[in-house]
């Protein structure tokens, strides 16, 4: 009986011994672990001189380069600027910069953006978009009828947009814009009383002549963030919307150039006249905007804006 015990306390001791041994050495391990940790963490917070760690390599975020070009040529005299934007090569490129960084009424252009809100929100359905005439005659006859979602585009039909913009609202417009960083997105005078021009409510808003306003430059950037590999918009709604922007008339040019026109009038004098887009290259899409502001004895419209833009376009692209 007394083998037995004592056979009992020292099997007892050892397994108390073992208990402890495991516990050192757990403890030592964590130790070990911890020091390990905090010697990974100074190295992140104080890496050598020189060097950065691979975490801190990671946050580095680069910088688009922005070059001022002279593209003189393509304007003849025109107050004008012009940005094209090279995803691959992260580069802008500008003409007269200062008129390129200054906000002015997007006018037509906003289409772009109240047909991306819209068809995002089920607003319009391509396939059930027909909205009907009021009977209203308008100045350009291409409105005075029934009409769907890709001829209103293509035709710029102000009232058919109205309608589009005061279903979607203010709240979710507003919404949109800030997450576009759209200019200055202000839609405070939502029927556009302040546009002079006109005072034909279904031909007025905030994006004509009126609180909306935008630079050539930031509309290059919005073209980046709608079209752009980082774009959260649905597949379906750019997929529409690239159909509605295509430039029809390209000369049997290769590249699919997509974009839209804007113009508005002060005191019976074109203010404001722009296209603004993209085009997709096998690099990547470059984006562009070309505005052209007053000249007195100059042609200013949409029209030679995008003329402008084309060509700009077209030749950066076959260099």
């Amino acid at each position: 009986m007394k083998r037995l015990a004592y056979g009992i306390k020292a099997v007892g001791c050892m397994a108390v011994c073992v208990l402890i041994l495991s516990a050192c050495s757990d403890s030592n391990v964590r130790e070990k672990k911890q020091v390990v940790v905090e010697k990974m963490e100074r190295r992140e917070q104080e890496p050598e001189t020189g060097k950065l760690t691979q975490k801190a390599e990671t946050n580095i975020v680069s910088e688009p380069d922005i070059t001022d070009v002279d593209w003189s040529e393509y304007f003849e005299g025109l107050n004008g600027a012009a940005v094209l934007y090279d995803a691959s090569d992260m580069r802008y490129m500008v003409f007269n910069s200062e008129l390129a960084n200054l906000r002015r009424s997007p006018c037509s252009t906003f289409k772009i953006i109240s047909s991306l809100i819209a068809l995002e929100n089920g607003i319009i359905r391509p396939e059930q978009s027909t909205r009907t005439w009021s009977g209203e005659i308008f100045w350009n006859e291409n409105w005075n009828h029934d009409i769907d979602f890709q001829e209103a585009f293509r035709t710029s039909c102000v009232w058919y947009f109205r309608e589009i913009i005061d279903e979607t609202g203010q709240e979710i417009i507003q919404e949109e814009l800030n997450r576009l960083s759209y200019g200055n997105c202000d839609i405070s005078d939502w029927e556009g009383r302040d546009n002079a021009n006109n005072n034909n409510r279904a031909l007025t808003g905030f994006w004509l002549e009126s609180s909306l306003a935008i630079s050539p430059k930031e509309q290059t950037e919005v073209m980046e963030r709608i079209f752009g590999e980082h774009s959260v918009y649905k597949e379906e709604t750019l997929s529409w919307l690239k159909q509605v922007m295509l430039v029809q008339e390209q000369n049997e040019n290769p590249l699919s150039i997509y974009g839209k026109t804007g113009m508005g009038k002060t005191d019976g004098i074109t203010a404001d006249a722009w296209f603004t887009g993209f085009v997709e290259t096998k690099k990547g899409n470059v984006y562009f905007c070309v505005y052209l502001g007053r000249t007195d004895n100059k042609d200013v419209s949409s029209a030679k804006a995008k003329e402008i833009a084309l060509r700009l376009v077209l030749d950066y692209c076959r260099e």
